[in-house]
């Protein structure tokens, strides 16, 4: 028995490690392509993956969700449908993998039914649990089996959601195809507040041998920081763990693992980087969120960074919906790929009857023949491939290592009312975490410390995978007692430490070493308070530009994204990309001590992208004009619905 299940472990790495090298997938984007519950015919998918090949997509990512007569109060009638996960299922989506692959197209799935995880086969013990209601369990309504209601999967408990990885494999059809498949995890949208599980208690006094549930009436007040950082920290090792499993479930069945961790209450960076496919997504996350993904996805090896793109650009649930502008996306897009993305998934295409473009999915683009982007959309899609081929070249290039502020985000606990929307309350989501101004010109990577610990100083550098740092920044008033050791080695070792805070100790058991290592972290002489002056930028310039750098071998490839897309928040106002201004600027690029000048031109809605090699540079042609945007201001009366009132 040892040796199989050895060998087992064996297979789910040596499986991992040949899915990690071999990704093939379009460099066209993809869409979500949504089914809603109802009898799915072979023809109407023909005529749906026909027109999406047809306006210049690489592929679809199957998603399963509600009838549309959910939309009626207190309809529950039962429509017709494949049933979830039955033999008919299955067919239906063997037969759309089969026939996009037969057309050239990609085929991921949402791995679940609607989002989170769960489905009325999940027991009411594998459901998940919030302290201080042990009768409460989720519940999910809106999924494919609509009106049936069943449970959200305790996402913290191995022995429960195991079977249900196993269960969907089960029934989902995973065809020959030329192009990787990778199954879709959503972002996270399990009930965060108070999450327990069974045995957390004995977990946690294990750990930390104090008993968590003397706090946890009152965990987020204030006063209760350190036992909330505690509290996270475990939590964050489960749901890390979680990621893990689903990452070796898939992978050990022969398809790639694409998913979004934002939302979830862990180490992002740790849980971003098991995925084969780190996914970004934005406008609900700003742009700047999708650097967190990027980053985990470089520090790991990983080729392909996505994003759930053009969602609710201009505010939750549908504003403007089948208005959409493509120069408002193009912006939204052109701010993805200098944050690291490339690979769009827009968001997205409803599934409709042959010849028709009645059924919309809210909180989305509209994608279809009735949509005010559809005599665009090829041509968009072509300008976004062209971009994404040339940021998939060789890999990330980066100078400094950023430490993202985990501690501090955990130990802040509840956002003000302010920063929150209806679904997202607390500041361990990192919405509102940028790279620091200081350090505008240079090639920034958030650095966690699971990855500190991977690093090797050779000849100051420091190395994280393929990635080389000249300094590991912090701006942090926690740091835990690991990091700073692992800080301590690197500068020991001649790597250099930019410290711009004493950081503090965070948790509510004390570390005794903490106060000695972080004096001798203080005394030593790689260790700095502001960036050293041998330290340089890579973009030398008076302007705060967007851009992102890929490096192939000796060649450089240099993505300026359009300068108004530095403002992009949040909703966008509609036609906020409208421009008639052309914008020059002269810069500096150094590459190993040689500094290439380059003068950028932007053109109206226009980005730029250069290609560098032994100091000569050439522009790419990327250029793609959309139509001139209507700008519409919305009304000084106008109450925001996703804000918290």
């Amino acid at each position: 028995m040892k040796k199989i299940i050895l060998f087992l472990i064996l297979l789910i790495v040596v499986s991992h490690n040949i899915l990690a090298q071999s990704y093939n997938i379009s460099d066209k984007p993809y869409t979500r392509y949504w089914w809603f519950a109802s009898k799915i015919s072979e023809d109407d998918v023909r005529y749906n993956l026909n027109w999406l090949r047809d306006h210049g997509f690489g592929g679809v990512e199957l998603a399963w969700v509600y009838p549309m007569n959910r939309f009626n109060p207190g309809d529950t009638n039962y429509t017709p449908r494949q049933e979830w996960l039955s033999p008919e299922w299955s067919k239906i989506v063997h037969f759309t993998a089969k026939y996009a692959d037969s057309i050239g197209l990609g085929c991921d799935m949402t791995f679940g039914t609607l989002w989170p995880f769960g489905d009325t086969k999940v027991k009411y013990e594998e459901a998940t649990q919030k302290f201080g209601d042990p009768t409460w369990r989720q519940q999910i309504k809106l999924s494919w089996e609509y009106p049936k209601v069943g449970y959200v999967i305790d996402h913290l408990t191995p022995k429960n959601y195991l079977p249900y990885f196993n269960r969907l494999l089960k029934a989902f059809p995973r065809p020959k195809s030329k192009l990787d498949r990778s199954f879709f995890i959503d972002s996270w949208e399990v009930e965060t507040e108070k999450l327990w599980c069974d045995n957390f208690d004995k977990d946690f006094v294990k750990k930390y041998g104090y008993d968590i549930t003397k706090f946890m009436d009152s965990i987020y007040r204030p006063a209760y920081k350190m036992q909330l950082f505690d509290y996270m920290s475990l939590v964050s090792e489960k749901v890390v763990r979680f990621y893990k499993d689903f990452d070796s479930a898939l992978n050990s069945a022969g398809v790639l693992s694409r998913g979004q961790v934002s939302g979830a209450p862990c180490d992002l960076i740790s849980g971003y980087s098991i995925l084969d496919i780190p996914e970004g997504e934005s406008m609900l996350f700003e742009p700047e969120f999708c650097a967190i993904p990027s980053s985990a996805a470089a520090l790991s090896g990983k080729s392909i960074v996505s994003s759930e793109t053009f969602t609710c650009i201009y505010g939750w649930p549908r504003d403007y919906l089948r208005e959409e502008q493509a120069a408002d996306l193009k912006l939204v897009a052109d701010a993805l790929f200098a944050n690291g993305i490339n690979h769009i998934i827009w968001h997205g295409k409803p599934h409709n009857k042959a010849n028709s473009d009645s059924t919309n999915f809210y909180a989305t683009t509209h994608i279809g023949t009735n949509s005010f982007l559809n005599k665009e959309i090829k041509q968009f899609n072509f300008y976004l491939e062209k971009v994404q081929t040339n940021m998939r070249l060789g890999n990330p290039y980066f100078n400094i290592a950023v430490y993202l502020p985990t501690e501090d985000a955990w130990i802040k606990g509840v956002m003000p009312k302010e920063l929150q929307f209806k679904w997202a309350w607390g500041y361990y989501e990192m919405r509102y975490v940028y790279f620091p101004d200081e350090l505008k010109g240079f090639n920034n990577c958030w650095v966690n410390n699971d990855f500190l610990t991977k690093s090797k100083v050779i000849n100051g550098k420091i190395h994280i995978g393929s990635n080389i740092f000249e300094a590991v920044y912090i701006n942090s008033d926690y740091v835990s007692n690991s990091t700073i050791k692992e800080l301590l080695r690197i500068a020991n070792e001649g790597g250099s430490i930019i410290l711009k805070k004493i950081p503090s100790h965070p948790g509510y058991v004390s570390a005794k070493e903490y106060k000695e290592i972080l004096e001798k972290l203080l005394d030593n002489s790689n260790v700095h308070r502001q960036v050293p002056i041998f330290v340089k930028p890579f973009i030398v310039s008076e302007n705060k530009l967007k851009f992102y750098t890929r490096k192939d071998k000796d060649t450089y490839y240099i993505f300026f994204a359009n300068p108004l897309s530095n403002s992009i928040k949040f909703p966008m106002e509609y036609g906020q990309s409208f421009n008639n201004s052309t914008y020059s600027f002269y810069v500096g690029v150094n590459i190993e001590g040689r500094l290439t000048e380059l003068s950028l031109r932007f053109k109206p809605y226009q980005s730029l992208l250069y290609k560098i090699k032994d100091g000569v540079a050439e522009q790419i042609n990327i250029e793609f004009i959309p139509s001139t945007p209507t700008v519409k201001k919305r009304p000084s009366s106008y109450l925001a619905p996703w804000l918290v009132k």
